[in-house]
């Protein structure tokens, strides 16, 4: 990547309309580049792996394959490429997943345009760019402990297993197909899993592998 060379940008999102507001915005900024439109997650991996941007600027909700599953094929495909998550959703099945799977940056669409520019730059330098609000909730369920200290009765082998798919930021569907089990079965296990951490939610879950050593950010 030339230092001169503009920052060449992919957009994904099936909304016209968000496209349109990003293309102006792109447009019009030296230094910005916007080398193609994809309308839904198929569209984005195929155009990831053509063009190879330098940032990618995806949604999390889009027909025929969701964001999540996009940027993690994409990051198979590309370990270096930077991705840049903007869409509606703060919530918190979405957020660590997204991290985990390989996001550098995590942007909702309510972003002033100053924000999003400065999260594009951050991205595309390999820096970490969270909105204030996602920041906040990651760091207050890393900093705060169960109500409750868990459970005498330990996890199973099995549940151990499923927490580790959970840390790594796998939907119920990709864990099951990865212990070929069913979904039910899963959610099952992680409702037991829950249960015996007194976790209220699958990224204090995940956060709790982290901390005690079960799974890493590696």
């Amino acid at each position: 990547m030339s230092q001169n060379a503009p920052i060449r940008i992919l957009i994904a999102d099936d909304h016209p309309v968000v496209r349109r507001g990003l293309r102006s915005l792109i447009g019009v900024k030296v230094g910005l580049e916007l080398v193609g439109e994809a309308a839904d997650g198929v569209q984005a991996v195929e155009m990831a792996r053509a063009l190879q941007p330098d940032v990618i600027l995806i949604d999390l909700v889009m027909p025929r394959k969701g964001g999540m599953e996009a940027i993690a094929e994409i990051k198979a495909h590309n370990p270096h490429a930077r991705i840049l998550v903007l869409t509606s959703f703060a919530d918190d099945d979405q957020v660590f997943p997204a991290i985990k799977a390989g996001a550098l940056g995590y942007l909702l669409k309510d972003s002033s345009p100053k924000m999003l520019l400065q999260a594009i730059h951050a991205v595309y330098r390999g820096e970490t760019s969270l909105h204030p609000t996602i920041a906040r909730k990651l760091i207050q369920e890393l900093h705060q402990p169960p109500a409750l200290p868990p459970t005498e009765a330990p996890l199973t082998e099995r549940e151990v297993e499923i927490l580790r798919l959970v840390a790594q930021g796998l939907s119920n569907h990709e864990i099951a197909a990865n212990i070929a089990v069913t979904e039910g079965t899963v959610r099952i296990h992680i409702s037991n899993i829950l249960s015996k951490l007194h976790l209220a939610n699958r990224t204090q879950a995940a956060l709790y592998a982290l901390r005690t050593g079960l799974a890493s950010l590696e």
